[in-house]
């Protein structure tokens, strides 16, 4: 009788993933980085593990959108008092941190549970082509799914 291998959380094993926000859309880079992030392109994809990668992002400054985006696309947030709404347009987020506009269309698109945590901790956005990893060895991975070698 065959049975169903499932991954134990210490038999993952996590790599390192180096995107450019500067190849594709905000939409195609952030898709990218959650399959990354969610481990979906593993054999041994389990949901209720986090059997996830580490992902690098570059270039968060130089981030792509299409049609009337950076003028009407909003963020909000909210100060907890009566009339306490802000709102700001993608275009004056990128000015004031664009790494938050990566960090927020990834985070929309993982699961709201227990591992989320855990997820966006392993996000790394730089605003730059600069970053501090070198030492892990990222492989470079394009937006499109294949890796670049």
């Amino acid at each position: 009788m065959n049975k169903t291998y499932s991954v134990k959380p210490s038999e993952v094993k996590r790599s390192w993933h180096l995107i450019d926000a500067s190849e594709a859309s905000l939409g195609r880079v952030s898709a990218a980085c959650a399959i990354l992030l969610l481990g979906k392109e593993k054999p041994y994809y389990s949901h209720h593990i986090d059997c996830g990668d580490y992902v690098i992002v570059v270039n968060a400054d130089s981030l792509k959108v299409t049609g009337n985006k950076l003028t009407h696309k909003k963020y909000y947030r909210h100060s907890g008092h009566p009339g306490g709404l802000h709102s700001r347009s993608l275009k004056e987020q990128m000015e004031k941190d664009s790494t938050k506009v990566i960090i927020k269309a990834v985070r929309g698109m993982l699961p709201n549970n227990k591992l989320l945590d855990g997820r966006l901790a392993r996000l790394k956005v730089y605003p730059g082509k600069d970053h501090n990893h070198s030492a892990q060895q990222p492989e470079a991975y394009s937006v499109n799914g294949e890796s670049a070698k």
